[in-house]
């Protein structure tokens, strides 16, 4: 018999990260078409920040999937 193996934290953390990426790199999609006025709004750091939310969160979501076995 085989025992379960539970999920690890990182799965979890990796699910809130893509989560919270996907959110914010919308609200960087939308502040493109209307700046907010900040010194810093033509860097677009939403937008940005949201990429690597999305990238880091998907990638954990990758490398601690649950695997059968």
């Amino acid at each position: 018999m085989s025992e379960k193996q539970p999920l690890p934290i990182w799965f979890f953390i990796g699910l809130l990260l893509l989560l919270y990426g996907i959110l914010i790199l919308i609200a960087g999609i939308v502040q493109i078409a209307h700046p907010p006025a900040t010194v810093l709004a033509r860097l677009h750091p939403t937008f940005w920040g949201g990429v690597v939310l999305t990238v880091l969160g998907g990638s954990y979501v990758w490398i601690f999937r649950p695997r059968r076995s």
